[in-house]
Formats: C-alpha cells, structure tokens, sequence
C-alpha cells in the first residue's frame, strides 16, 4: 500500500471514528450514563471547523478522538452477533439521511449560514454552553428532523423527555451528520468499507497505539 493510500485509510478511519463517536455520546446520553467531557467538546467543536487543511485538523488529537476509534476498532473487530447493531443502526441512518441532506441545497444553505452564526459563540463560549447547544439542537430540529427516516433514539424515557437531554443528543447528532459528510468526502461507502475493513481495522489500531497526536 502506498503512501497516499495510507492517507485515505487513515482520512476514512477518523471519518468513521467520528460518526461511531457521536452516536456512542448519543447512546451514552440517552442512558444517563458518563460521556467522555474531551469526546463530547470534539464532536461539538468539529461543527465549526468548516475549512479545515487537512482531515486531522477536523477533531485533532488522538485523545479527542479515542472513543470513536476505540468504538470503531470494536465494530470492525467483532463477528457480526458481538457487534453493537444499536450504534451500527444509528451510523446507518445517519448516512442515509446525510445523502438525503446532500440533495437538499435550501437545508444545506441553511445548515451552513446558521453554523457561522453561531461561530462567534462557539469560540468565546464552553462547547457545552446551554444557549450555543441549544441552537444547535434547533437547527438540526429545523433541518435534518424534517428528513425521513427520523432517528429513533432509545433509551430511558426520564432522560429522553428532559429537555437538556434532548437537545445534547440533537446536538451530537447533527456531529454525526457532519462526520457522516466527512465520511462521503473522503471517499466513503459501503462497499469500500466492505473491502477495505482489514486496513482500515489495522490502521484504527496503529492510531490508537500512537499516542496523543493523529499524524
């Protein structure tokens, strides 16, 4: 394999690492469980890195981006049966809807002029911060929730009828969708990730070994 093959591996691996990272925050945030505080702030953060040099420059470093590899190192590893089809549903929808998306330039338009509105408080604000989360949250509610299928989020009812609950799973969300948009950028699909699981597997790992720094 070459070393311009190596690159589009490792592009596709933090494009999916993305995906699998927001839906796992999703899941973990529908059940009350603990999400990790530098995942969280990567996902979120990665909506405003519009014109990034490169694919790294998107999430960073390896620590920001551990809870996706590692999510889909598992994915990739496992047989079919020991697989966690609830996270590989959501990605699946997700890439549906992004390709729906894609095909919606009044949405898209809409998507992109609210992202740099929100630009300014994202830099000056925590990523969590209610008020930017909750625009955030509005505009996939105004946008990718009037596309079909919807997302149905599982989880515990307590948490999902809470209003802050609902507006951080949108919000990471919509970071999937952007991560699924990173994924049809790099050249992603499924046949590809079919043939090209053992190095991207290989390569999920190596980054993980790595240390702090995607490189």
């Amino acid at each position: 394999m070459t070393t311009n093959d190596n690159t589009v591996i490792r592009n596709r691996c933090i494009a999916l690492a993305g995906i699998f990272q927001a839906v796992r925050l999703v899941q973990q945030t529908s059940r009350a469980e603990k999400r990790d505080a530098a995942a969280t702030t990567a996902c979120i953060q990665s909506l405003f890195v519009t014109d990034p040099k490169s694919v790294s420059d998107i999430y960073g470093t390896m620590a920001d981006l551990q809870v996706g590899l590692q999510i889909l190192r598992q994915q990739l590893s496992s047989s079919i049966a020991r697989r966690d089809l609830e996270l590989t549903g959501y990605v699946i929808t997700l890439m549906h809807l992004q390709r729906k998306l894609s095909r919606r330039d009044d949405l898209v338009k809409t998507i992109s002029e609210r992202i740099d509105g929100l630009k300014q408080d994202a830099a000056s604000a925590a990523s969590e911060e209610l008020e930017l989360i909750t625009g955030l949250a509005e505009l996939y509610k105004e946008t990718v929730s009037t596309l079909t299928p919807r997302i149905m989020v599982k989880g515990d009812e307590n948490v999902l009828g809470n209003s802050s609950s609902q507006n951080m799973i949108r919000t990471l969300l919509l970071a999937g969708i952007r991560a699924t948009v990173l994924w049809s950028q790099c050249g992603g699909s499924r046949i590809k990730l079919i043939f090209q699981r053992k190095a991207m597997l290989e390569e999920c790992s190596r980054m993980l070994r790595a240390g702090i720094h995607i490189v």
